[in-house]
């Protein structure tokens, strides 16, 4: 790699790592190593060159902060996702809509209460409607029973969280840049039972059969030993067996 500075090289200094140039590509990696090396990022990118140069493209791309892309950016069953909080937070500071709001219809706690999110393009003052994400729409999908989520114990948020979600790749669908969020893959991705469970019935069948040995010296009867008479015609007490 060539170790030229850069302002040597007659070029900018407002350079962005990333992708775009031999110079970017070299930035990049030099950021990259120091992030690595810190144990203050999350431990997907601590000695990983490659994810922090990822890393450090998507935050160019969004114009957000490196360290604050690491945080917010999960793997959740292999694929990687967008913390809801950052999406959300990342949307209102665009500066191309208002702040997102909420609209609540239904009964609270059955299951037609929902919720839409809504913002003001302030391009032309319309103001932009998402869909209405109800409790009976995540029983259907799936989302309210799988296990591990978080709709049964904290409904208004993860209702929130969902029609921001969906807000947000329907009208500013670059700023998710084609991901989803680490809830909605938590929600949607199934994982293969044998992955998860232990299978217990399986391995009864497999060993219904086998040989019990009871291993146990204190449980195990030993052969009787015979006691020797003495000379006088009694008997003896047999010696003790020291055991070793």
């Amino acid at each position: 790699m060539d170790n030229t500075p850069i302002e040597a090289k007659g070029q900018s200094l407002d350079i962005i790592p990333g992708f775009g140039s031999q110079l970017s590509f070299e930035l990049a990696q030099r950021a990259a190593k120091l992030l690595a090396s810190s144990t203050l990022v999350p431990k997907e990118y601590q000695n990983n060159l490659p994810n922090c140069v990822i890393a450090l493209n998507m935050a160019s791309r969004m114009n957000a902060d490196p360290l604050m892309v690491m945080q917010n950016l999960y793997i959740v069953h292999g694929r990687p996702g967008w913390s809801s909080q950052f999406l959300i937070s990342t949307f209102n500071t665009s500066g191309k809509y208002s702040a997102l709001r909420y609209e609540w219809t239904g009964k609270e706690g059955s299951d037609t209460w929902g919720c839409k999110a809504w913002a003001i393009e302030k391009a032309t003052g319309e103001k932009l409607e998402g869909s209405t994400i109800t409790i009976a729409l995540a029983k259907k999908e799936g989302w309210y029973d799988k296990s591990g989520s978080k709709w049964k114990t904290m409904p208004q948020q993860m209702l929130m969280y969902r029609a921001a979600s969906w807000f947000i790749r329907a009208y500013a669908p670059e700023l998710a840049m084609g991901m989803h969020t680490a809830e909605e893959i938590a929600d949607t991705i199934d994982l293969d039972s044998s992955s998860y469970e232990v299978m217990v019935e399986k391995e009864i069948k497999q060993n219904a059969n086998s040989e019990t040995i009871d291993v146990d010296p204190a449980t195990e009867p030993g052969p009787e030993r015979e006691k020797p008479e003495s000379s006088d015609g009694e008997t003896q007490q047999a010696p003790v067996d020291p055991g070793f």
